[in-house]
């Protein structure tokens, strides 16, 4: 089975049609407005409006309550809710669709935090100080092979290039790969040809 491409941060139609053209699986938009790549509600709903029909769609949260993710849901109709912040287990599973649990790794001990939670995936990102994604910076690969242990299909992200991408996915073997800035010309902006070489990459690895 191929590799499932996650590009995330897009803020606008064009550069989402763009990473469907790409050949993207899953279509990631902010709606943490401490984010460069923040986008309100209404925003993801009227870009979700000109996409072409079946397109998948995750909404990603940073310490979010209840009633906001609730509130995405009813307006946007995502796909999946990808959760960035200190979010709980039991917070993480009572939305009834794809959820997806992030994971900030500095070292071996960082992997502990996984164990109790019971989310459809998880997302493995750089820990930098102050920053809950999108930090533009890679980890060590094998804790991310290591991660795979606990049995749940791995997205790895951080600091992911269209240059990098094939060694990441030889060594660590993940279900999915996550990019962000590593295929923008400005946060929040993507560049369509670092897309297109990004899924290409992939696929080939």
């Amino acid at each position: 089975m191929d590799v499932k491409v996650k590009i995330c941060g897009l803020t606008n139609v064009e550069d989402a049609l763009a990473a469907i053209e790409a050949g993207a699986d899953l279509l990631g938009f902010v709606l943490w407005e401490k984010s460069p790549r923040h986008v309100t509600f209404e925003m993801a709903r009227e870009i979700a409006r000109q996409l072409p029909p079946g397109i998948r769609r995750a909404g990603v949260f940073v310490d979010a309550t209840v009633e906001q993710v609730m509130f995405s849901q009813r307006i946007c109709d995502f796909s999946a809710l990808q959760f960035h912040g200190h979010e709980s287990p039991s917070f993480c599973k009572q939305f009834g669709i794809m959820t997806i649990k992030a994971f900030r790794v500095r070292d071996a001990a960082s992997l502990q935090a996984m164990q109790g939670y019971d989310t459809d995936a998880f997302l493995l990102d750089t820990e930098v100080e102050g920053r809950p994604g999108g930090t533009g910076k890679t980890f060590d690969w094998s804790l991310a092979a290591a991660a795979k242990k606990f049995g749940k299909p791995v997205f790895l992200a951080g600091g992911l290039t269209p240059q990098n991408v094939g060694d990441a996915l030889r060594a660590v073997q993940p279900f999915g790969v996550d990019v962000s800035s590593g295929v923008e010309s400005a946060p929040g902006k993507k560049d369509h040809q670092k897309m297109r070489d990004f899924v290409a990459a992939a696929r080939a690895a």
